[in-house]
Protein backbone atom coordinates (compact mmCIF):
# COMPACT_ATOMS: atom_id res chain seq x y z
CA UNK A 1 0.00 0.00 0.00
CA UNK A 2 2.58 2.37 0.84
CA UNK A 3 3.10 6.02 1.74
CA UNK A 4 -1.02 7.28 1.62
CA UNK A 5 -1.30 10.83 1.11
CA UNK A 6 -3.12 12.38 4.48
CA UNK A 7 -6.15 13.90 2.30
CA UNK A 8 -6.69 10.48 1.24
CA UNK A 9 -6.49 8.74 4.43
CA UNK A 10 -8.52 11.75 6.16
CA UNK A 11 -11.79 11.15 3.34
CA UNK A 12 -11.70 7.50 3.66
CA UNK A 13 -11.51 8.27 7.37
CA UNK A 14 -15.29 10.18 7.32
CA UNK A 15 -16.78 8.39 4.41
CA UNK A 16 -16.73 5.17 6.86
CA UNK A 17 -17.01 6.64 9.99
CA UNK A 18 -13.53 5.80 11.82
CA UNK A 19 -10.34 7.30 13.06
CA UNK A 20 -6.84 6.65 12.45
CA UNK A 21 -4.45 5.92 15.12
CA UNK A 22 -1.19 8.24 15.22
CA UNK A 23 1.34 6.21 17.41
CA UNK A 24 4.19 8.48 17.97
CA UNK A 25 7.23 6.52 17.51
CA UNK A 26 10.94 7.31 18.71
CA UNK A 27 12.98 4.55 17.46
CA UNK A 28 13.27 2.06 14.53
CA UNK A 29 11.82 -0.78 16.21
CA UNK A 30 9.13 1.50 17.63
CA UNK A 31 8.43 2.10 13.70
CA UNK A 32 8.37 -1.72 12.87
CA UNK A 33 5.82 -2.18 16.22
CA UNK A 34 3.43 0.49 14.73
CA UNK A 35 3.40 -0.93 11.31
CA UNK A 36 3.22 -4.39 12.40
CA UNK A 37 -0.04 -3.82 14.55
CA UNK A 38 -1.89 -1.90 11.76
CA UNK A 39 -0.92 -4.71 9.01
CA UNK A 40 -1.73 -7.67 11.31
CA UNK A 41 -5.28 -6.07 11.93
CA UNK A 42 -5.50 -4.11 8.39
CA UNK A 43 -5.60 -0.79 9.13
CA UNK A 44 -4.53 2.67 8.00
CA UNK A 45 -2.35 4.03 10.17
CA UNK A 46 -0.14 7.28 10.77
CA UNK A 47 3.51 7.48 12.00
CA UNK A 48 5.94 10.03 13.10
CA UNK A 49 7.83 11.24 15.65
CA UNK A 50 7.72 14.15 17.73
CA UNK A 51 8.99 17.16 16.18
CA UNK A 52 9.86 19.47 19.65
CA UNK A 53 12.13 16.08 20.54
CA UNK A 54 13.92 15.88 17.63
CA UNK A 55 14.00 19.87 17.05
CA UNK A 56 15.05 20.51 21.13
CA UNK A 57 17.83 18.05 21.67
CA UNK A 58 21.30 18.86 22.55
CA UNK A 59 23.36 19.00 19.11
CA UNK A 60 19.96 18.25 17.09
CA UNK A 61 20.96 19.08 13.62
CA UNK A 62 18.80 19.00 10.20
CA UNK A 63 20.85 15.92 9.21
CA UNK A 64 19.73 14.29 11.80
CA UNK A 65 16.05 15.16 10.81
CA UNK A 66 16.96 13.86 7.04
CA UNK A 67 17.50 10.62 8.55
CA UNK A 68 14.52 10.14 10.55
CA UNK A 69 12.74 11.02 7.50
CA UNK A 70 14.51 8.82 5.22
CA UNK A 71 13.85 5.99 8.18
CA UNK A 72 9.88 6.39 8.23
CA UNK A 73 9.42 7.27 4.51
CA UNK A 74 11.20 3.71 3.89
CA UNK A 75 9.05 1.97 6.84
CA UNK A 76 5.75 3.47 5.24
CA UNK A 77 6.82 3.07 1.23
CA UNK A 78 7.35 -1.40 2.59
CA UNK A 79 4.33 -1.54 4.42
CA UNK A 80 1.25 -3.46 3.44
CA UNK A 81 -1.29 -0.69 4.65
CA UNK A 82 -1.85 2.55 4.20
CA UNK A 83 0.52 4.65 6.02
CA UNK A 84 0.81 8.23 6.63
CA UNK A 85 3.98 10.23 8.18
CA UNK A 86 3.90 13.07 10.45
CA UNK A 87 6.43 15.50 11.96
CA UNK A 88 4.51 16.28 14.69
CA UNK A 89 4.08 19.33 17.18
CA UNK A 90 7.19 21.30 16.23
CA UNK A 91 7.27 24.89 17.92
CA UNK A 92 10.69 25.56 15.37
CA UNK A 93 9.32 27.13 12.30
CA UNK A 94 12.52 26.26 10.03
CA UNK A 95 12.30 22.68 11.31
CA UNK A 96 8.71 22.55 9.80
CA UNK A 97 9.97 23.88 6.53
CA UNK A 98 12.67 21.27 6.44
CA UNK A 99 10.15 18.56 7.51
CA UNK A 100 8.22 19.52 4.28
CA UNK A 101 11.02 19.14 2.23
CA UNK A 102 12.61 16.01 4.00
CA UNK A 103 9.60 13.58 3.32
CA UNK A 104 7.21 13.85 5.92
CA UNK A 105 3.62 14.35 4.36
CA UNK A 106 1.91 15.97 7.47
CA UNK A 107 4.06 18.39 9.30
CA UNK A 108 2.45 20.08 13.14
CA UNK A 109 3.73 23.30 13.51
CA UNK A 110 2.89 23.89 17.36
CA UNK A 111 3.76 26.33 19.78
CA UNK A 112 1.26 26.72 22.75
CA UNK A 113 3.22 29.75 24.48
CA UNK A 114 2.70 32.06 21.33
CA UNK A 115 -0.05 34.71 21.15
CA UNK A 116 -2.93 33.59 18.76
CA UNK A 117 -2.76 36.27 16.14
CA UNK A 118 0.97 35.19 15.78
CA UNK A 119 0.70 31.44 15.43
CA UNK A 120 -1.88 32.10 13.58
CA UNK A 121 0.11 34.09 10.95
CA UNK A 122 3.00 31.44 11.08
CA UNK A 123 0.42 28.56 10.65
CA UNK A 124 -0.69 30.19 7.64
CA UNK A 125 2.55 30.52 6.11
CA UNK A 126 3.50 26.93 6.66
CA UNK A 127 0.92 25.82 5.13
CA UNK A 128 1.16 27.83 2.10
CA UNK A 129 4.64 26.10 2.20
CA UNK A 130 3.42 22.42 2.70
CA UNK A 131 0.41 23.06 0.32
CA UNK A 132 3.19 23.56 -2.76
CA UNK A 133 4.78 20.14 -1.88
CA UNK A 134 1.90 18.42 -1.59
CA UNK A 135 1.86 18.05 2.74
CA UNK A 136 -0.99 18.94 4.62
CA UNK A 137 -0.68 20.80 7.86
CA UNK A 138 -2.11 20.03 11.07
CA UNK A 139 -2.66 22.61 14.08
CA UNK A 140 -4.23 23.24 17.28
CA UNK A 141 -6.87 25.32 18.71
CA UNK A 142 -6.01 26.25 22.19
CA UNK A 143 -8.52 28.50 24.05
CA UNK A 144 -9.83 26.67 27.01
CA UNK A 145 -11.36 29.67 28.20
CA UNK A 146 -13.66 29.97 26.01
CA UNK A 147 -17.22 28.40 26.07
CA UNK A 148 -18.05 25.64 23.79
CA UNK A 149 -19.73 28.16 21.25
CA UNK A 150 -17.13 30.69 21.09
CA UNK A 151 -14.35 28.28 21.07
CA UNK A 152 -15.99 26.31 17.96
CA UNK A 153 -16.51 30.48 16.23
CA UNK A 154 -12.76 30.74 16.82
CA UNK A 155 -11.43 27.62 15.84
CA UNK A 156 -13.58 27.89 12.33
CA UNK A 157 -11.96 31.28 11.89
CA UNK A 158 -8.11 30.18 12.47
CA UNK A 159 -9.05 26.89 9.98
CA UNK A 160 -10.31 29.72 7.54
CA UNK A 161 -7.18 32.25 8.03
CA UNK A 162 -4.86 29.66 8.05
CA UNK A 163 -6.00 26.68 5.17
CA UNK A 164 -4.85 24.09 7.55
CA UNK A 165 -6.19 20.74 6.99
CA UNK A 166 -6.97 18.83 10.07
CA UNK A 167 -7.52 20.88 13.33
CA UNK A 168 -6.10 19.51 16.70
CA UNK A 169 -8.86 20.83 19.36
CA UNK A 170 -9.42 21.05 23.44
CA UNK A 171 -12.17 19.26 24.71
CA UNK A 172 -11.09 17.81 27.88
CA UNK A 173 -8.17 15.33 26.36
CA UNK A 174 -4.63 16.01 28.13
CA UNK A 175 -1.59 15.82 26.78
CA UNK A 176 0.98 13.07 29.04
CA UNK A 177 -1.52 11.34 31.14
CA UNK A 178 0.13 9.62 33.40
CA UNK A 179 -2.72 7.96 35.60
CA UNK A 180 -6.03 6.79 34.39
CA UNK A 181 -8.91 7.67 31.97
CA UNK A 182 -11.18 10.91 31.43
CA UNK A 183 -14.08 11.90 29.47
CA UNK A 184 -14.41 13.86 26.90
CA UNK A 185 -16.12 17.61 26.95
CA UNK A 186 -18.75 15.98 24.00
CA UNK A 187 -20.96 19.05 24.03
CA UNK A 188 -18.36 21.08 23.01
CA UNK A 189 -16.89 18.76 21.03
CA UNK A 190 -20.70 18.53 18.67
CA UNK A 191 -20.36 22.63 19.54
CA UNK A 192 -16.75 22.26 17.11
CA UNK A 193 -17.63 20.08 14.46
CA UNK A 194 -21.13 21.86 13.69
CA UNK A 195 -18.85 24.79 12.60
CA UNK A 196 -15.41 23.14 11.01
CA UNK A 197 -15.51 20.93 8.16
CA UNK A 198 -11.88 20.03 8.16
CA UNK A 199 -10.89 16.51 10.01
CA UNK A 200 -10.49 17.11 14.02
CA UNK A 201 -7.90 15.08 15.87
CA UNK A 202 -7.46 14.57 19.40
CA UNK A 203 -3.89 14.71 20.99
CA UNK A 204 -4.00 12.94 25.01
CA UNK A 205 -5.67 9.38 23.43
CA UNK A 206 -3.98 7.45 26.10
CA UNK A 207 -5.78 9.31 28.94
CA UNK A 208 -9.50 9.56 27.30
CA UNK A 209 -11.89 6.83 28.01
CA UNK A 210 -13.08 4.17 25.80
CA UNK A 211 -16.79 5.40 25.34
CA UNK A 212 -15.51 8.91 25.11
CA UNK A 213 -13.58 8.08 21.81
CA UNK A 214 -16.33 6.33 20.40
CA UNK A 215 -18.39 9.20 20.61
CA UNK A 216 -15.65 11.36 19.25
CA UNK A 217 -15.61 9.36 15.97
CA UNK A 218 -19.10 10.45 15.35
CA UNK A 219 -18.83 13.77 16.01
CA UNK A 220 -16.23 14.41 13.47
CA UNK A 221 -12.63 12.91 15.30
CA UNK A 222 -10.75 11.37 12.34
CA UNK A 223 -7.23 11.15 13.96
CA UNK A 224 -6.30 10.26 17.73
CA UNK A 225 -2.79 10.56 18.98
CA UNK A 226 -1.05 7.91 21.37
CA UNK A 227 2.18 7.89 22.71
CA UNK A 228 2.58 8.31 26.69
CA UNK A 229 1.01 4.52 27.45
CA UNK A 230 3.32 3.11 24.86
CA UNK A 231 6.27 4.52 26.12
CA UNK A 232 5.11 2.92 29.82
CA UNK A 233 4.32 0.06 28.44
CA UNK A 234 8.04 -0.14 26.35
CA UNK A 235 10.26 0.71 29.33
CA UNK A 236 8.02 -1.59 31.86
CA UNK A 237 9.05 -4.93 29.58
CA UNK A 238 12.62 -3.22 28.58
CA UNK A 239 13.04 -3.03 32.66
CA UNK A 240 12.30 -6.30 33.39
CA UNK A 241 14.69 -7.87 30.35
CA UNK A 242 17.98 -5.84 32.08
CA UNK A 243 17.25 -7.73 35.18
CA UNK A 244 19.50 -9.91 34.33
CA UNK A 245 23.28 -10.99 35.10
CA UNK A 246 23.81 -12.09 31.17
CA UNK A 247 27.40 -11.65 30.60
CA UNK A 248 26.95 -12.26 26.87
CA UNK A 249 26.31 -8.35 25.67
CA UNK A 250 25.08 -10.07 22.46
CA UNK A 251 22.13 -11.43 24.21
CA UNK A 252 20.58 -8.80 25.05
CA UNK A 253 21.40 -6.51 21.76
CA UNK A 254 21.66 -7.69 18.24
CA UNK A 255 21.38 -11.42 18.10
CA UNK A 256 17.65 -11.56 17.41
CA UNK A 257 16.55 -13.81 19.89
CA UNK A 258 13.87 -13.17 22.11
CA UNK A 259 16.23 -11.34 24.88
CA UNK A 260 17.23 -8.91 22.35
CA UNK A 261 15.94 -5.62 23.72
CA UNK A 262 16.08 -4.91 19.64
CA UNK A 263 13.57 -7.81 19.39
CA UNK A 264 11.30 -7.16 22.81
CA UNK A 265 10.63 -3.31 21.76
CA UNK A 266 9.50 -4.09 18.66
CA UNK A 267 6.79 -6.80 19.99
CA UNK A 268 5.90 -4.86 22.95
CA UNK A 269 4.85 -1.65 20.64
CA UNK A 270 2.76 -3.89 18.55
CA UNK A 271 1.25 -5.41 21.77
CA UNK A 272 0.41 -1.95 22.53
CA UNK A 273 -1.19 -0.80 19.86
CA UNK A 274 -3.33 -3.71 19.32
CA UNK A 275 -4.71 -2.95 22.65
CA UNK A 276 -6.35 0.79 21.31
CA UNK A 277 -6.00 0.31 17.87
CA UNK A 278 -9.51 -1.50 17.41
CA UNK A 279 -11.42 1.02 19.60
CA UNK A 280 -10.76 3.74 16.64
CA UNK A 281 -12.97 1.64 14.30
CA UNK A 282 -10.20 1.31 11.48
CA UNK A 283 -9.70 -1.88 12.05
CA UNK A 284 -10.22 -4.22 8.60
CA UNK A 285 -10.92 -0.98 6.89
CA UNK A 286 -7.90 -1.66 4.18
Amino acid sequence: MSLESIGRLMQHARHHDYAVGYFESWSFESVQGVIDAAEATRSPVIIGFNGEWLAGRPGASIQELRLYAALGRAAAMEADVPVGFIFNECPNDEWVEHAIDAGFNLVMPADPDAPLEDYTRRVKRLATLAHNRQVAVEADFEADELDAAAYAEGAAKFVTETGVDLLAVSVGNEEIKLEGRAPLDLTRLEAIGRRIDVPLVLHGGTGIADDSIRAAIHLGVRKINYGTYMKQKYLGVIRDVLATDEPNPHALLGDGSHTDLMVVGRRVVKDAVLERIELLGCCGKV
